[in-house]
């Protein structure tokens, strides 16, 4: 197809874009997506998650309006073993701190469903979209409601028993996460018009796909590194208690528990993860800079390798100093953008290998 033809389909297809605001939304419910997982980031460091010990839907919304209704969610959060074995010292005022940061997660969580289905029937209603793409996006709303139960499902693990969440529970809340902000991010750069410039594109689509996965699983990873509080130990780098591979790794029994249970071995695993990454975006660069250049589709990859050293440099700052909220919480956000990068350079490598065809 010659340039000309490229350009006229280009402009036809951006004069009857019925599909903009549907995008725009698509978009807007990914950053309100990251905005909870901040917020939700934020709510760990702070160790809030388990402030409100009961789950309302509906009712949850309002907040303790006087005195009576603060002492009763206060000694609903007494009855659970972190306030017994960690948080004894508390008072109400205490306490209203971290129910904050717990009610604005939950709170965003609701907004996020409001901010679905009501833009989403309204589109729906103007035909904007085909039943071929509503059925999806209804999936996505689905997918929306299954965090919101995995959210709870999570918070329940420390009710009874622990003084916090599993870290299994946390690691499949947080990926949970990942997968609607990616699909988020996915199906409205999948639904731009026009001509996607670039060479090659299908060469590179499986390099990313594989970077993409390591994402995940690093970002999973992550969680269990949250969960265990593993952050807080071995405070070195490059060196882990005093070695490049320490000791102690495969201390626990069976073996794999490892993996999941301790600290060491989950943070060495977090780190050894960062390293393939920045090795794998490293290859990826220099091989389009050698065959290509960055020009079209292919402008994502600087911009990848520019996100990973920024993220592999806060997430040695983070270890370095202790774990501050600052940081952490801008780690596990600055992960979340590389992810979305890496779905958006995916979408496009596939939108101009349909055009192509």
């Amino acid at each position: 197809m010659s340039t000309v033809q490229n350009a006229a389909r280009s402009q036809i297809s951006y004069a009857n874009d019925r599909l903009r605001p549907v995008r725009i939304w698509l978009y807007a419910m990914a950053a309100l997506v990251l905005t909870m997982v901040v917020v939700g980031g934020i709510t760990r460091l702070t160790e809030s998650g388990l402030s409100i010990t009961s789950w309302k839907p509906i009712s949850g919304i309002i907040p303790p309006l006087n005195d009576a209704q603060w002492q009763a969610e206060f000694d609903a959060y007494k009855q659970i073993p972190q306030y017994a074995v960690d948080n004894s010292w508390m008072g109400v005022n205490d306490f209203k701190v971290i129910f904050f940061w717990e009610f604005v997660h939950r709170l965003i969580g609701r907004l996020l469903g409001l901010a679905f289905i009501v833009p989403f029937l309204v589109f729906l209603a103007q035909k904007r979209f085909s039943p071929q793409l509503a059925w999806p996006l209804f999936g996505l709303f689905l997918l929306g409601g299954f965090q919101g139960l995995l959210g709870w499902w999570m918070v329940s693990s420390g009710l009874s028993e622990l003084t916090s969440v599993s870290q299994y529970r946390l690691a499949a809340h947080l990926t949970a996460a990942l997968m609607l902000f990616l699909a988020l991010i996915y199906v409205p750069r999948s639904l731009e018009p026009g001509h996607v410039p670039g060479l090659e594109p299908t060469r590179n689509l499986g390099w990313a796909v594989v970077l993409l996965l390591l994402i995940i699983v690093q970002i999973a990873a992550g969680a269990f590194v949250a969960g265990l509080d593993a952050g807080m130990g071995y405070n070195t780098w490059p060196l882990m208690d005093g070695a490049l591979v320490p000791d102690g790794l495969g201390i626990m029994q069976p073996v794999w528990k490892n993996l999941f249970e301790n600290a060491m071995t989950v943070q060495f695993i977090h780190r050894t993860i960062a390293y393939v990454i920045v090795a794998y975006v490293g290859v990826m660069v220099w091989q389009q800079r050698a065959s290509g250049g960055f020009d079209g589709v292919h402008g994502w990859l600087p911009r990848l390798g520019l996100l990973v050293l920024l993220q592999v440099t806060l997430g040695i700052g983070t270890l370095l100093m202790h774990v501050p909220t600052s940081l952490a919480v801008g780690h596990q956000a600055l992960a979340f953008m590389l992810a979305g990068v890496t779905m958006a350079y995916i979408a496009d490598m596939r939108r101009a290998g349909r055009l192509a065809q």
